[in-house]
């Protein structure tokens, strides 16, 4: 499992790194890499962080318990990101032990995702699809605009998908996808960069509560959800 947090995320304002963001008292990175670590089909959580934050990172995760395994949990480990989300997976990617053969890639700016969407997808890659990504029916309409933001085209929401992470790939492909990508041409995901080589990539059911925090109004959703959660007795 690899979890690219070396961004900064300045569409969510000013302030620390995204990931560092707190979510009732606790950074997102934290709720990531605590689903994560939880799942049945997840051994290892590798955290790509900034190149100058890999050792704060590294003792923010020990404080919560989340480096070393236990019963029932896999141990996390950080390395330094890159200036990009590409390279930040890269890295990673690189540092997997070798015989990891199906690899989860998570934003952590998804920090409420349910563990059993990180265990369909690492499944739909074992039962042997090269890659897969979870994806959610657009329930909006969406128009194409031209560069006078005028619409061109009115798109059958029907076919469309919003995607969501955690995206899984077989290693093998995953990381041929990274040697023929161009850092020139950045993908917005991973499964991007496979789709350019012409690879197939499977959509699983995602699950509403694996949004991605970006904006203010974004976390204020997820603090509904997460004490939402909390008061259900489902989380810490």
């Amino acid at each position: 499992m690899i979890v690219p947090a070396a961004g900064r995320g300045e569409r969510l304002g000013p302030g620390a790194p995204k990931a560092m963001r707190s979510l009732g008292g606790v950074p997102m990175l934290v709720h990531a890499v605590r689903a994560l670590a939880s799942a049945r089909a997840v051994d290892l959580v590798v955290v790509a962080a900034p190149e100058d934050g890999v050792d704060d990172v590294t003792a923010l995760l020990a404080e919560h318990g989340l480096v070393d395994s236990a019963p029932g949990r896999a141990g996390a480990l950080v390395v330094a990101g890159g200036d990009t989300r590409q390279e930040s997976v890269a890295r990673a990617l690189n540092s997997l032990p070798a015989d990891v053969d199906v690899v989860l890639v998570h934003d952590a700016a998804r920090p409420l995702v349910p563990v059993s969407l990180v265990d369909a997808v690492a499944a739909a890659v074992r039962g042997g699809a090269d890659a897969v990504v979870p994806g959610l029916p657009v329930a909006d309409t969406i128009k194409s605009v031209d560069a006078a933001d005028v619409v061109s085209a009115t798109l059958d929401r029907g076919a469309l998908r919003a995607i969501q992470t955690p995206q899984g790939f077989r290693r093998a492909t995953l990381a041929e996808a990274h040697a023929a990508a161009d850092p020139d041409a950045p993908a917005t995901d991973d499964a991007d960069l496979v789709e350019r080589l012409g690879g197939k990539v499977v959509v699983v059911p995602g699950d509403e509560e694996a949004f991605k925090v970006t904006r203010p109004l974004d976390l204020v959703l997820a603090e509904a959800v997460l004490a939402r959660r909390r008061a259900a007795g489902v989380v810490a």
